[in-house]
């Protein structure tokens, strides 16, 4: 019975992970075929003309690399530093265990109350106006409480017998951190990093209200202009543009290039991951 048992759940979980699979590789196989037909280098290096029916997503590709910028630069510092304290500096209390609580609560939240969060925050409280900066502040909040966590995470995997022979040589607390701790960490740090601005790089809601635009003339130079990005020219395409019919090769060759980004940035992090492993 239980060789039965055993092999009865080894098939249930084989099927559902085929299922899954195959449910992905027709949905991949829709979005590839219709999207590769429109994908050429004038496509990735035009801007969109009339009326977004023609043209390329150049404009848009560049607000989703800067956009991501400005998270990475306001969400990884913080982020880093919250998990070292927690993990390093703070002792184990009801406050703590409140904190994590917290933290964890808030990765749960969904997209759009970041969104709404952001407008009231950045965009009207500091008055940053609907803009680059304001929704790659809004994108920073969204990725904090990931960060925290997979960075956390990979400092507790440092054993402490580490932590406690650098401290009998008699070296600072900080200097432990700073030189031991954080490089052999860095590795699952940085994959946690990667596959948190990978997500945060498709995520329309937080930036809808925060300074995305449907169509500007130019590249964005200023961090307090207002910019494209792929997710929202991609969500217009599909949902509210006049000719939706006539756009919707532009729509997978979009979707098939943020596809492509996110993957990029997905592999980044498997490929640290792996190395990590392999020198270990």
């Amino acid at each position: 019975m239980k060789k039965l048992l055993n092999t009865v759940n080894w098939l249930v979980l084989c099927g559902s992970t085929l299922l899954v699979v195959l449910i992905l590789g027709v949905i991949l196989w829709d979005i590839f075929s219709k999207g590769f037909s429109s994908i050429s280098l004038g496509f990735i290096t035009s801007y969109p003309t009339n009326g977004m029916t023609q043209g390329g997503i150049f404009p848009a590709i560049i607000g989703t690399v800067l956009l991501t910028f400005i998270t990475t630069l306001f969400a990884v510092p913080f982020g880093v530093a919250c998990a070292v304290y927690l993990n390093e500096y703070a002792k184990p209390s009801l406050l703590t265990n409140i904190i994590r609580a917290s933290i964890r609560n808030l990765a749960g939240i969904p997209s759009i109350i970041y969104g709404l969060f952001g407008l009231a925050l950045f965009v009207q409280a500091l008055q940053l106006g609907t803009s680059i900066l304001s929704a790659g502040l809004t994108l920073g909040l969204l990725s904090l409480p990931y960060i925290i966590t997979t960075t956390e995470e990979a400092l507790k995997r440092i054993p402490n017998s580490l932590r406690e022979a650098t401290l009998a040589l008699g070296v600072t607390q900080f200097e432990t951190i700073k030189d031991v701790v954080l490089p052999k960490a860095l590795p699952g740090i940085l994959t946690g990093v990667i596959l948190t601005l990978s997500r945060a790089a498709g995520e329309t809601a937080p930036i809808l209200f925060t300074g995305v635009a449907f169509y500007i003339n130019g590249i964005s130079a200023s961090a307090s202009q207002e910019f494209m990005a792929l997710p929202y020219h991609l969500y217009m395409l599909s949902t509210q543009h006049n000719e939706i019919e006539q756009v919707r090769p532009l729509a997978y060759g979009t979707a098939t290039i943020l596809i492509l980004l996110v993957f990029t940035l997905n592999s980044v992090a498997f490929y640290v991951r792996f190395k990590n492993r392999t020198q270990d």
